[in-house]
């Protein structure tokens, strides 16, 4: 089985786009820092410079992180394991073949249960429909050539 990537989300990776994320992450600083330094006077007795300042500087450090390409969020399966990424400040997870016990599939989300009892749940949104059924194809290629036991579960309401 040869080595496939998805995306989890938005996949924007052109490098025109890395530069204006990198610059608008620039000036979202920038003017948190001119807020807190040139406007922490006037606005004394209010709480709202804090929150403008906290939006701003995690706005800027999400789009700088963005802009080099650490927020992406991704699932790859290889050979003998499968590497994801779910949430853009952790780190990846990898879900080894030898320790996966079965997987679950459900229409919304992907369910791995390891040998320890552990589970690692990647759930889908629904904007992305068609890319969701790739990755459920490539995860029942990925659990036949291991060898691993899929459990399709149809949810009704």
């Amino acid at each position: 089985m040869e080595t496939s990537y998805h995306s989890l989300g938005n996949s924007d990776k052109g490098r025109f786009i890395s530069i204006v994320r990198i610059l608008f992450g620039t000036v979202c600083l920038a003017v948190a820092t001119y807020w807190l330094i040139y406007n922490i006077k006037a606005t004394e007795g209010t709480g709202s410079i804090w929150v403008t300042v906290m939006f701003l500087a995690g706005f800027g450090f999400y789009l700088i992180w963005a802009g080099a390409g650490k927020a992406e969020r991704f699932i790859e399966i290889k050979n003998d394991r499968i590497v994801l990424k779910k949430y853009i400040f952790l780190t990846k997870t990898e879900i080894p073949a030898g320790e996966t016990g079965y997987v679950e599939i459900y229409p919304l989300k992907v369910c791995f249960v390891m040998k320890s009892g552990k589970k690692v749940v990647l759930r889908f949104g629904t904007t992305y429909y068609e890319s969701n059924q790739k990755i459920i194809t490539a995860v029942m290629k990925y659990c036949s050539s291991n060898g691993i036991e899929l459990r399709e579960i149809d949810e009704q309401v």
